[in-house]
């Protein structure tokens, strides 16, 4: 029996139309993936009262869930290779989905804990698998247009996953932040099964063991202790973590630069294009998922609302992302990335700022203003930079890429928690008396010092964004400016 292998489409007869069942069904798994992830945010104080445990203890649902994708994603790319893109993505959403069926039902919080880590394993691998695909279906000339429609669900379920658990939350139960996830991972296997095309395997002869033993721990551990970091950082746990993490990323990289079908290739740092790249994209991580972080703790913590009232204020920063999304994409196509990058990070950077002068005297006009602008400079600069990591690297390399950016987006998420949380928590401390209870003066001054972290580290990564450039790719094997070994097994 022969399979159906992809062909790219030709770039003069492509539409979005040509592709739009199989976008659709990316968009459906990828959307459930990372909703789930940020509802789970607001759900920690129902899972308190529902099983009657403490933070430390509640809060390993998502800590456990955020390491378990940390350890899969390095294995994403060797997977695509040896399988085939089409059915790792479809065993990963139908993981996540069953996943997210136990956990609805689980009678405790450790069997909830562990059925978080069987979503996670799942949900691990839809993103960069996702990326790859789309990439794959679309024409050099069209790439920007394709991956900013991907980018939609990329940064509208963030600000949805609030509302969303709010309300499950404050008027009906913490289950139906599983539920929802069945008809849609059921959703996206059907209509993967009907519309994903089969694309070539890589030819992978050999197992990476020692990649597939200390790539997995390394960012595990990383994340895990960068995390913990958010409580202290001279604690046993988190030096653990960030030692065990960067004694295992030491072997791993020697051992991925010495093997000659590693299981992420990091010979890609040898372009130029994608090193400045990737650079960038951590300081574009740090200030977007700070904001993320921030502006809901302001609103519940500081004044007050509800977890429903907190997601639904964040709304204008969806709904501006997924207006500027796909014109980032159109624009990428026409202009590059650098100059959205740019302009994308400086929005942040003003946004962030007004926020370092609120007050007490401020109403919601100054928070909703903000969001939006957070969402367009979101909608600008996030997908233009993945776009431009995937064409910085060679096109059979493409999965390996995924697979490395985003288990490096990863620990920078929790890098951006920790360090930002730690840094409020010390602003605070220090702003009051010892035992003392903090004033409300004190509490708008401490966040708004901490909006002045993220000021300074979005026009880093603005000013560090000029020096990118268009990546130029000669073959499908190699680079103008880089030749980067492919060992494949072609």
């Amino acid at each position: 029996m022969t399979r159906s292998v992809l062909q790219v489409p030709d770039a003069s007869t492509f539409t979005i139309r040509s592709i739009i069942a199989p976008l659709i069904a990316v968009i459906v798994g990828l959307f459930m993936v990372i909703l789930d992830g940020t509802a789970m945010n607001v759900a920690l104080s129902g899972f308190m009262k529902e099983f009657g445990k403490d933070l430390s203890v509640v809060q390993w649902t998502t800590t456990g869930y955020a390491l378990a994708q940390a350890a899969v994603i390095p294995l994403a790319g060797w997977l695509s290779d040896r399988f085939g893109p089409k059915r790792i993505f479809l065993v990963s959403v139908g993981m996540f989905t069953v996943g997210s069926l136990l956990c609805a039902f689980a009678g405790n919080i450790e069997m909830l804990i562990l059925f978080r880590v069987i979503q996670g394993l799942g949900g691990g691998m839809v993103m960069p698998i996702a990326f790859a695909i789309i990439y794959r279906l679309s024409p050099p000339e069209k790439v920007g247009s394709v991956m900013g429609m991907l980018g939609i669900p990329v940064l509208i379920a963030p600000a949805l996953g609030p509302v969303v658990a709010g309300v499950f939350i404050d008027y009906a139960s913490w289950h139906w932040i599983f539920l929802i996830n069945i008809p849609l991972g059921i959703l996206g296997i059907f209509a993967g099964m009907r519309t994903l095309p089969n694309i070539e395997r890589q030819a992978v002869k050999s197992l990476d063991i020692p990649g597939i033993i200390f790539g997995p721990l390394a960012f595990a551990a990383l994340s895990y202790g960068v995390s913990e970091g958010g409580t202290s950082w001279t604690s046993v746990q988190t030096l653990t973590g960030l030692i065990v993490g960067a004694a295992a990323l030491f072997i791993f990289i020697f051992v991925e630069l010495r093997s000659k079908q590693p299981l992420l290739e990091l010979r890609v740092f040898r372009s130029r294009d994608f090193s400045k790249g990737i650079i960038v994209q951590w300081f574009t991580q740090i200030a977007l998922m700070g904001t993320f972080f921030l502006i809901p703790m302001l609103l519940i913590q500081v004044q007050g609302h509800t977890a429903t009232e907190s997601g639904l204020i964040m709304l204008p920063q969806a709904i501006a992302s997924a207006i500027f999304m796909p014109i980032g994409g159109r624009l990428f196509d026409r202009i590059g990335a650098r100059p959205l990058i740019v302009t994308g990070l400086s929005v942040v950077g003003g946004a962030s700022f007004l926020l370092s002068n609120i007050s007490a005297d401020d109403g919601l006009t100054l928070i909703l203003i903000t969001s939006g602008l957070f969402g367009i400079g979101m909608g600008l600069s996030m997908m233009p930079m993945n776009t431009y990591l995937i064409l910085a690297s060679p096109p059979s390399l493409v999965g390996r890429v995924t697979s490395l950016t985003s288990a490096a987006q990863q620990v920078m998420t929790s890098f951006a928690i920790a360090g930002l949380s730690t840094y409020l928590t010390t602003k605070i401390n220090d702003a009051v008396e010892p035992g003392q209870a903090p004033a409300v003066h004190a509490l708008y001054h401490s966040y708004g010092e901490t909006f002045l972290v993220v000021v300074v580290i979005a026009i880093a990564g603005a000013l560090l964004g000029l020096l990118l450039r268009k990546p130029v790719r000669s073959s499908d094997e190699e680079r103008a400016d880089v030749e980067v070994p492919v060992m494949m097994g072609h």
